[in-house]
């Protein structure tokens, strides 16, 4: 199916779930149906909504921020060329459908791509690999990434999501934010489609964003992932921009595909309108996002905003 037939369809979901999922307001807040969920400043990290935010759960391939973490501090090298090997196949048994083929060679930046874009769960293993970390190496690094930040519920076992891997809507939240302070990832997950090509082919391979929001443009969506597994339910966390403040939301464990969707749609109408009942004003001061130490090799892309 052509890409603009699919934008166009993820349009007119994105309009139903607006439809169909229309705001109920209790005592102000918004009515947000996914059992954990936050919403905090990305200036500031104040806190301005939360539900069961503290909660321990499956985080499935919301993981993969951990991991273009972890590479990046790994000094993984941008323009470089690694190959997709029966290792990586492996790793990625029992996800969803990979279009990186055993045998073809891509860029670790196109490999960032298709991972944090369409999740797939072949890239994280070859980008481990690409920094000199097998699966296990890259595991402790992605939890050595969560002790930097002081994400104390956060623990991982598998770099794909697809098996173990836990945390809370608050420290995703804050996941989020840190990885967004890295122009390269801020640029790659605000990009709703972006092409890779295996080294020795003129044809690309397309990814779509599986960020419907982001696909929807009714707000100014900054980036993020979404996941999924029957033990996480229907994951998601995001930043945006609305009412000229910048916020990372994150909706855990829904049982519904859309209803992550409809939640942010809830929360953003919700902060257009002022925000009523929030926790903290979203301009409170709070420290800053502890930085993590990166070193880029080869080309940084810039922020898509």
């Amino acid at each position: 199916m052509p890409c603009h037939d699919i934008h166009v369809r993820t349009i007119v979901l994105w309009v139903l779930v607006g439809v169909l999922c229309h705001p109920a307001w209790a005592d102000g807040l918004p009515d947000v149906k996914s059992p954990s969920a936050i919403v905090i400043d990305a200036e500031t990290g104040a806190e301005i909504f939360s539900k069961n935010a503290d909660e321990i759960r499956a985080i499935a391939s919301t993981t993969k921020i951990f991991v273009a973490m972890a590479v990046r501090e790994n000094k993984v090298d941008l323009e470089s060329w690694t190959e997709i090997t029966k290792e990586d196949a492996k790793c990625a048994r029992g996800g969803s459908r990979t279009r990186l083929d055993v045998g073809e060679q891509f860029r670790n930046e196109d490999l960032l791509r298709a991972m944090l874009i369409a999740s797939d769960n072949r890239a994280p293993s070859a980008l481990g690999r690409a920094c000199g970390l097998d699966p296990d190496a890259l595991v402790a690094a992605m939890n050595e990434v969560a002790k930097r930040l002081h994400l104390t519920r956060t623990r991982f076992t598998d770099p794909t999501g697809l098996r173990g891997n836990v945390s809370t809507a608050r420290e995703m939240a804050l996941a989020l934010r840190a990885a967004l302070a890295d122009d390269l990832l801020r640029g790659i997950m605000g990009d709703d489609f972006q092409e890779v090509v295996p080294k020795g082919r003129r044809h690309g391979i397309g990814y779509g964003t599986t960020n419907q929001p982001l696909v929807a443009k009714r707000y100014d969506v900054i980036g993020g992932k979404t996941g999924y597994t029957e033990a996480a339910g229907y994951c998601f966390v995001t930043a945006a921009r609305i009412d000229d403040r910048e916020v990372v939301m994150a909706f855990y464990g829904a049982e519904g595909k859309l209803t992550r969707f409809g939640d942010f749609n809830r929360v953003a109408e919700w902060i257009d309108r002022g925000a009523p009942g929030a926790k903290v004003s979203a301009k409170a001061r709070v420290r800053r996002a502890p930085k993590l130490e990166l070193e880029a090799h080869g080309r940084v892309a810039k922020s898509a905003e």
